[in-house]
């Protein structure tokens, strides 16, 4: 539950609202992105493009984004990436409303670059100014409720509308997008903050000394390089997530909606539950939950022809993503100092999301490789088999070098 001081804060409502509307408009995409995709091919090493392109930017961009975070008016940062993502996917409208041709799903892999790209900014300034709008000791309600949002709006409700909205036109999820980020940019600019202390140190100094901070904290090393793993076996799932729900389950476009809205489900009971699970059974045991989770639900869906199942195992894997995400991120947001938040932030999200545009590629030629001679639904369930084994093998590494307590 969030503190009154909480509920009364102008700006974390603000923000709150602004977080809604994106992910409202984030989850209309996830499901309308790869679904236009598979209108223009069937090839699943370019429908992994497709993904891959959309991630990659964390490994171009991270870095130099939390250094401009650190550098300028977030707040205004937020905003205009915002607007930028607008006008980017009004420009995935177009596309849509055209007629596919050959070339079309490149057309879309650049355009999901870019989007991903604005993305990046906006993401990372977004967690760094959450400590300058609440106290420390309101982080893990303030994270708790902002990534609930995120799910409610952006997995639970998000994806089955626009399954809906497809069923008419696959380009009005991508409208009703373009609204909704517009209007998230009008709130997050009436945000009121004391203005930052401008700094004349040079853009690379800056970096190094991001660079230094995060070279010094081991245990922020260790934490940024399991992050990453588990991003690599998670983007490998759910880049051919989609192909998996078609394929070997048979699923419309409506009904691949509601396995996203039960995950989204898991996520929101993940996010609001994880305060109080943190001072039930401690930060550490949660960690270990977190990941044991992840192993047992892909392991699950790997192996099922249910889809039932796999949306009560994407339930509790994304339920234990959530929990691992609340203690990590209020864990880092204290243990950075403000002034460089932005800059180490950035590095440790370079380790943990640049790893995913290698994960959806890696999924999508090891599916390639792999229907031929064993057939696809074989070759579709490998990415939920390999995820579960080797995320078995991070909580082993947790259990011998993670020690957040």
């Amino acid at each position: 539950m969030a503190s009154p001081l909480l509920l009364r804060n102008r700006n974390y409502r603000l923000l709150f609202a602004s977080g809604a509307l994106t992910n409202l408009g984030d989850g209309l995409v996830s499901l309308a992105l790869p679904w236009l995709a598979t209108l223009l091919t069937r090839d699943p090493l370019a429908i992994a493009a497709v993904a891959a392109a959309g991630r990659l930017p964390w490994l171009f961009f991270s870095l130099p984004a939390g250094v401009v975070a650190d550098r300028v008016d977030r707040r205004k940062l937020i905003a205009r990436a915002d607007l930028l993502r607008a006008a980017l996917v009004a420009a995935i409208l177009c596309l849509a409303l055209s007629p596919p041709n050959t070339g079309s799903v490149w057309i879309l892999v650049a355009l999901a670059f870019l989007l991903g790209a604005a993305e990046v900014v906006r993401d990372n300034a977004a967690q760094t100014i959450l400590p300058d709008i609440v106290t420390a000791s309101d982080l893990e309600a303030a994270n708790g409720q902002m990534w609930s949002v995120e799910q409610l709006t952006g997995q639970f409700i998000g994806p089955p509308l626009a399954g809906f909205l497809i069923a008419s036109s696959i380009a009005l999820p991508f409208g009703l997008d373009v609204a909704a980020l517009v209007m998230a940019a009008g709130m997050v600019w009436l945000i009121t903050l004391a203005p930052r202390p401008k700094t004349s140190q040079n853009f690379f100094k800056a970096l190094k000394e991001g660079i230094t901070f995060m070279r010094s904290d081991a245990l922020l090393l260790r934490l940024a390089v399991v992050l990453g793993c588990a991003n690599f076996l998670a983007m490998g799932t759910m880049t051919l997530q989609v192909l998996f729900a078609q394929d070997v389950l048979g699923l419309s476009a409506a009904q691949y909606g509601f396995i996203l809205s039960t995950a989204a489900l898991g996520a929101i009971t993940g996010s609001l539950t994880a305060p109080r699970l943190i001072r039930l059974f401690g930060t550490q045991r949660c960690l270990y939950i977190s990941i044991t989770g992840w192993s047992i639900g892909y392991g699950t869906i790997g192996l099922t022809n249910s889809s039932i199942v796999m949306a009560l195992s994407l339930f509790g894997v994304m339920a234990c993503a959530m929990l691992w995400n609340v203690i990590t991120v209020s864990w880092r947001q204290r243990r950075i100092p403000t002034d460089l938040l932005g800059r180490v932030n950035s590095i440790y999200r370079f380790f943990g999301w640049g790893s995913m545009p290698l994960g959806a590629i890696a999924a999508g030629a090891a599916v390639a490789a792999l229907q031929t001679p064993f057939g696809r639904d074989i070759a579709l369930r490998t990415p939920f088999l390999m995820a579960g084994a080797l995320c078995f093998l991070l909580l082993l590494y947790a259990m011998a070098r993670l020690r957040l307590d």
